[in-house]
């Protein structure tokens, strides 16, 4: 080569390095700094072709790709998603780990099921437990109820309801009478464990039930978005009280759970018309009431709900139609949230095994092929804001969002907190 074309060719890797350096600033541009010396090196001694310049950020396009693939994933690497736990830590009874299976298959869903079946799984480790010599039932039962804590939220992440309820149970055994014999110590615990679910559930369910079914009117156009079990009673029940009203039923994927309630309703001969999410505007001028469940209300007023909550109230919010949340005063947090991302729950993939293949698979809707380029982000859970929500009714009286704060004192701070 002559000494003009060795100038033209060192001239051209040094504007390539440039623009390579300009692309990916911070990174060192080792392999290309060896290459053109080499280039130069052997430019001197036998003539080499003249290698083709770099184009500006070839080499880093790669890396930001995969990185920001991976950012996309770890965005979302909090959200809890339920799985089968494959190692038990400490001694976890049987019966837990047949409930931990049930909850991470999604085969116990809702709030109050979900703490309903804790706190009898509870009673039958309270029932095998015995305790250790030279020491009580009240300071060692906690120790032995931790592993099995821990094996429930490994299966999958634990509800407001399910805290609540583990914080009532922790101060009655704390408060047992050490004097008492074994067995009389369980026995009180397990009657403690059914007042709790008989006040705190199924009682506090039949005051919603009566409060919420005087709002219901004849003639009224009902409508109601997936499945509560609260707002399934209340319209079961105002329909026992011979008020005729017609439901609308709003579903949307991957639970479906619409359906279940609606197999519910129309076996109880209610008028009820079935739509998915994005038909919803189309129902909402013939709507009069809203009436939706709670998965957790918090001190702010927010509603955490099943997700798709928060634009069914939005929209009916913007369309004047009263939005009513149906929620047992066992449901509250004293925590403040503002938005669903910093804490949520991912939905399975595939969808549930409890929901029939039938209600997933259509011509219309295939089912979603799993892919290594392909990540399905189905959110459990959103926040409604209380801006949207008209009233809360609970066992202690309808409450206003701005009110939510309220809610320990009504109760003579029993609730755990």
């Amino acid at each position: 080569m002559t000494k003009a074309e060795r100038r033209e060719l060192q001239e051209r890797q040094r504007a390539a390095k440039a623009a390579a350096k300009s692309a990916a600033p911070g990174t060192t541009p080792a392999p290309a700094k060896s290459n053109a010396a080499s280039a130069g090196g052997a430019g001197r001694d036998t003539p080499q072709p003249a290698a083709a310049p770099k184009k500006p950020g070839k080499a880093t396009d790669a890396k930001p790709g995969k990185s920001e693939a991976a950012r996309g994933l770890r965005i979302f690497s909090h959200f809890g998603l339920p799985k089968s736990p494959s190692v038990t830590k400490g001694d976890v009874h049987p019966a837990i780990i047949r409930l931990g299976l049930q909850f991470s298959d999604f085969k116990i869903t809702g709030a109050n099921a979900r703490c309903v079946a804790m706190l009898n799984a509870f009673k039958t480790v309270i029932q095998d437990y015995v305790t250790p010599p030279n020491t009580t039932l009240s300071r060692h039962l906690m120790t032995h109820l931790s592993p099995q804590i821990t094996y429930l939220v490994s299966a999958r992440p634990m509800s407001v309801t399910m805290g609540n309820a583990i914080r009532q149970l922790k101060l009655e055994i704390s408060g047992s009478d050490i004097d008492l014999p074994e067995q009389d110590a369980k026995n009180v615990l397990f009657v403690k464990i059914d007042n709790y679910i008989r006040d705190r559930i199924v009682i506090a369910d039949q005051v919603i039930q009566e409060t919420a079914g005087n709002k219901i009117k004849n003639d009224d156009v009902i409508l109601t978005y997936a499945r509560s079990s609260v707002v399934e009673k209340v319209l079961l029940g105002a329909w026992e009280d011979g008020k005729r009203f017609s439901v609308i039923v709003v579903d949307s994927r991957p639970m479906l759970e619409g359906k279940v309630l609606l197999k519910a309703l129309s076996g109880a001969s209610i008028p009820c018309t079935y739509l998915l999410l994005p038909s919803l505007p189309s129902v909402l001028p013939h709507t009069t009431t809203l009436f939706v469940g709670a998965h957790s209300i918090h001190a702010n007023g927010a509603v955490f709900s099943r997700a798709g909550t928060a634009t069914v109230a939005m929209m009916a919010q913007s369309h004047n139609v009263p939005v009513v949340v149906c929620c047992e005063t066992y449901k509250w947090s004293e925590s403040v949230r503002w938005d669903s991302f910093s804490k949520n729950e991912l939905a399975p993939t595939p969808f549930p095994t409890n929901v029939p293949s039938s209600s997933h698979s259509s011509r219309h809707n295939p089912d979603i092929k799993p892919s290594q380029n392909l990540s399905v982000l189905s959110p459990l859970y959103d926040l409604t804001p209380p801006s949207y929500i008209t009233a809360v009714v609970t066992e202690v009286g309808v409450i206003p969002p701005s009110s939510m704060s309220s809610i320990p004192s009504a109760l003579g701070k029993t609730i755990g907190v």
